[in-house]
């Protein structure tokens, strides 16, 4: 019998487990896929907002600026890439103005710290590569950047240490109440517990209606992002906006924490919560709009484009609260500003719990620190050439990415069982690079086979439309 299962190992979820963990609690965590972070918790913006954007008055609002001011300490805990930048949200025209005044208004009246309104030669002095067109820009010094699905799976292995059992390729067919506890169904198994997180994403509305708890509806947005070879990024210090639209932020210009450069994302209601294609005709729309903050674009460095789906709900806002039914949380339409606002509604959560009965009972021995997979390194080519052959941990696997083997093995060694591709390239890198693993997926296949006595699915590439993106310019 547990206390707590959360169903749903995205960064919301993972944030709660973590969070829990510090507390004496059986939990499990239940994820469909076949790993931690598998859904929008690993394609999206990685940008951790300001707080400015979001209606005041809302949830989205209040969790925003309380998840802000969380990463910097989180980071320095779990050790999974975060930096703050500051943001700029730029203006061509007048009613562009009226727009950045509304937003700076709606930041002050959410508590946001740190918030001004500049105009064009502190932009420029600020971001001398940006359109020079520009007139005005709501300047935000707490935006940040992170490594979002890098941070999901940090706050996953700490939670496991912490004693949290993850349960992966687990998906929920069905959930039965009884007086005391709850039964849930996955697999071929079948588990208790007195008290259910709904975390599940995108699928939150399916999991609520099956204890009827459903007061809701998810309607998926699809968002498209295209990705630039590594330090592309370095053209711009700051996260760059558009004035928003109803449709939402709009597309940005970043560097990722890894220093690529990324464009997007657009938004389109999709009926298909499957479908993470990329299109591109989309992706035209996303470079022209893009080009409006960096004319200088260049879709020659592009070496990836990817989707993801938000969990937006008919609801508007974020829904964090204990349903009709006893004791079954529902944590759901938890879009944009989503991964920000994870840790502070990881502790809404808490509370939750606490106010419906559950004694929290501290641990004596909570461990909260979490030791990076990525080693920080600075190799020139014909260092990364000679270390191409080495034997031993040194080994270069992958040459783009300066991936060592050390890395590689640290990562499927670790509490989480790790036996694909994708599951390495997300902890390490290896395969993020300019080549996008046609050079190192075999050699990290061959150290999946070693360790884990398995064969991955063959990496997949998508050159032919990127060779139709960087006929762009």
């Amino acid at each position: 019998m547990y206390d707590i299962s959360i169903i749903g190992a995205g960064v919301v979820g993972c944030n709660i487990a973590r969070e829990l963990s510090k507390y004496d609690l059986k939990i499990s965590l239940i994820e469909k896929s076949y790993d931690v972070s598998n859904g929008a918790s690993k394609a999206n913006s990685g940008i951790v907002h300001g707080g400015y954007a979001a209606k005041h008055g809302t949830l989205k609002s209040k969790f925003n600026v309380l998840g802000n001011k969380m990463y910097e300490k989180l980071n320095q805990e779990l050790n999974f890439g975060y930096r703050k930048t500051g943001g700029l949200v730029i203006g061509f025209e007048e009613d562009d103005l009226q727009k950045i005044k509304e937003l700076y208004e709606n930041g002050l009246k959410n508590n946001v710290e740190n918030i001004k309104i500049i105009e064009r030669k502190q932009i420029l002095d600020i971001e001398p590569n940006i359109n020079p067109k520009v007139k005005y820009a709501l300047y935000s010094e707490d935006v940040g950047i992170t490594s979002p699905y890098e941070f999901t799976i940090a706050l996953a292995e700490n939670a496991v240490e912490n004693g949290v059992e993850l349960y992966l390729n687990s998906q929920v067919k069905d959930i039965k109440k009884e007086k005391q506890y709850f039964e849930i169904y996955f697999n071929d198994e079948m588990i208790r517990t007195k008290y259910i997180i709904n975390a599940a994403g995108i699928n939150s509305d399916k999991i609520a209606k099956m204890v009827n708890a459903n007061n809701f509806k998810i309607i998926p947005k699809k968002g498209q992002y295209i990705i630039f070879e590594k330090g592309t990024g370095k053209k711009f210090n700051n996260v760059i906006f558009q004035v928003p639209t109803k449709k939402g932020k709009g597309v940005l210009v970043t560097s990722t924490y890894h220093g690529n450069l990324m464009i997007g994302p657009n938004s389109e209601e999709t009926d298909d919560r499957e479908d993470i294609s990329t299109d591109i005709e989309t992706l035209k729309n996303i470079i022209k709009t893009a080009k409006m903050s960096y004319p200088d674009l260049n879709m020659k460095k592009a070496i990836r484009t990817y989707s993801g789906l938000r969990a937006s709900s008919d609801k508007k806002d974020f829904i964090i609260e204990e349903s009709k039914i006893k004791n079954f949380i529902n944590v759901s339409g938890i879009e944009s500003p989503g991964l920000t606002s994870s840790p502070a509604i990881a502790i809404e959560i808490k509370n939750i719990l606490s106010k419906i009965g559950l004694n929290l009972i501290k641990k004596e021995k909570f461990s909260k620190y979490r030791k990076p997979i990525i080693i920080q390194k600075e190799l020139r080519d014909e260092e990364v050439k000679k270390l191409l052959n080495e034997e031993g941990p040194k080994k270069i696997i992958c040459r783009c990415e300066r991936v060592y083997q050390e890395e590689i093995v640290d990562a499927l060694t670790r509490n989480i069982e790790v036996k694909t591709l994708d599951s390495v390239k997300r902890r390490t890198r290896a395969g993020m690079g300019k080549c996008q693993g046609s050079f190192c997926s075999s050699r990290v296949s061959e150290l999946i086979k070693k360790y884990k006595g398995v064969d991955p699915e063959t990496y997949k590439n998508q050159w032919e439309l990127l060779k139709e993106l960087k006929k762009l310019t």
